[in-house]
């Protein structure tokens, strides 16, 4: 009987890995999914897409301090599902800082892959927005609808990290992990976490899900094959830190 026993081990180890998947997605990235496929089907049913909006990193009270304590309260508790799987990890044996590629070990090669990175996905980025919109297939995306504090501009920067560090160490990192620990194939790995990717973007339109689903592509496989998300932390953050501040400070020359 020792034989039978032994040989189901490895199903149930996967059993386990993909509820443990399923329940970090339903805290994270995957109930994020859910509700941006949602938006875009109430979007479709509105009306034409390209006389629709969106808007990010919203006010959440009128009163200044209310709003920034907010803020602050959604960046900490958005990034609970990160320390849930560094701690995941770790408790089934492995290194999570260094298996996902976050140490310091080599910050000048990740710095410059990262802005490398955020060169070579921004303007592909940009020019599937605009064909997205002039296409009708995408809203116009507000990438900061803060009023204007004095602490506007680094809430921003916040915001911009705490996607980065959540979106990159769940779907780039994590997933990725358990995806080869299940036994999965490195393409239906990578389409995996590109259609994720895809998926929880697509509340701003069609062009937006298919650029980050490229984007998924392309930074799934970085991970496979370089096992660093520090660079993708890196353009992350730089991409959002452009978009956000840079509307948020050019906000009036933009309108008009």
């Amino acid at each position: 009987m020792q034989p039978a026993a032994s040989s189901s081990a490895p199903s149930r180890i996967q059993l386990l890995l993909g509820l443990e998947i399923l329940v970090v997605l339903a805290l994270s990235l995957g109930r994020s999914a859910f509700y941006s496929i949602m938006a875009l089907i109430d979007a479709f049913t509105r009306g034409p897409l390209s006389e629709q909006s969106t808007a990010l990193n919203r006010s959440a009270s009128e009163r200044p301090w209310f709003d920034l304590v907010y803020q602050l309260a959604d960046v900490v508790f958005t990034l609970a599902p990160v320390a849930l799987v560094l701690l995941l990890l770790t408790v089934t044996g492995t290194r999570a800082v260094q298996a996902l590629g976050m140490d310091a070990r080599r910050p000048v090669r990740d710095a410059l892959w990262g802005v490398a990175l955020t060169a070579c996905i921004g303007l592909p980025g940009l020019a599937i927005y605009y064909l997205g919109r002039a296409l009708g297939a995408t809203l116009e995306v507000i990438p900061a609808a803060l009023d204007q504090h004095w602490w506007t501009v680094p809430v921003l920067i916040l915001h911009a990290l705490k996607n980065a560090l959540v979106e990159e160490v769940i779907v780039a990192g994590y997933l990725v992990l358990r995806l080869e620990q299940m036994g999965w194939q490195p393409v239906a790995i990578t389409a995996t976490s590109a259609l994720l990717r895809g998926a929880y973007h697509l509340y701003q339109g069609i062009g937006p899900g298919l650029a980050n689903m490229l984007m998924g592509v392309v930074f799934a496989e970085w991970f496979r094959r370089t096992r660093r998300t520090m660079p993708l932390i890196i353009a992350h953050t730089l991409l959002d830190v452009v978009a956000f501040v840079g509307y948020a400070l050019l906000r009036d020359v933009i309108s008009t």
